[in-house]
Order: structure tokens, then sequence, then C-alpha cells
């Protein structure tokens, strides 16, 4: 290894991004399917500013921590900036401020948990199941 190496790593192979079971919230008609699925599973909305350097951090963080598979949870996501519509509906529909990003957990048609920027990734999700 060389010095070089040494101080700043080697060159290995670019880390695989986790594939996260994603579905485009891009209507406002979805979020009634989003509260009327939460009825079975629970719903959960990632609001995310692509323009935004710590939203990108936030939710690199959440798909490195993220261990939940189809058959538990929806994990929808919201570009907030090409459907800002429908970024406003879900506030509205589900009684939260609008921030970004922002993690909302729906059960029963109702938010049971909400967090933004660093605090999405203190959100249990999993004791929620």
């Amino acid at each position: 290894m060389n010095l070089f190496s040494k101080i700043f790593g080697s060159a290995s192979e670019p880390k695989e991004e986790k594939q996260l079971p994603w579905i485009a919230l891009i209507t406002i008609d979805q979020l009634q399917e989003i509260k009327t699925k939460s009825k079975t599973k629970p719903q959960l909305i990632f609001k995310h500013s692509t323009r935004c350097g710590i939203s990108k951090m936030v939710i690199n963080q959440f798909a490195e921590q993220y261990d939940l598979s189809a058959d538990q949870a929806d994990l929808y996501f919201l570009d907030l900036l090409s459907y800002r519509e429908v970024s406003n509906e879900v506030g509205y529909a589900f009684q939260v401020i609008h921030q970004s990003p922002q993690l909302l957990v729906i059960k029963n048609g109702v938010v049971v948990a909400h967090a933004s920027h660093g605090a999405v990734n203190e959100i249990d999700v999993y004791s929620m199941i």
C-alpha cells in the first residue's frame, strides 16, 4: 500500500447503493389510497428536496438503516420540488407542518410519528410494525 492509499484509503470499487422499495408519490389521489392501506399495514412517506444537501444526507442515512420488507410497510418517495401540490396536500391531509426532509408514519389513517431533518433517522419505525 503506498502512502497516498494509506492517507486517503484504497481505490476500491465504490460502494453499491442500497435499493429501497420506493413507491413514487406523484398524485393527490394517492393520499386516499395511503390512508386506506394504512389500516392493514403502516405507510411511510419520505418527503425529499432534491436540491438540498441536508436532505440528501438524511435520505442516504435513512436508506442505510432501512430494513423493512414490502410486506411490513409501504414506503413512498415524494420529490417535493417536482410535486409541490402533492407535498402541500400531504400537510393538509395528515395535519403536519411541511418540513424537508421529512418522514411520516401513517397507521389507521393518521400520522403516528413524523420527524424532519436529522430526527428522521431517530424514528423507530420497527416498533410501529
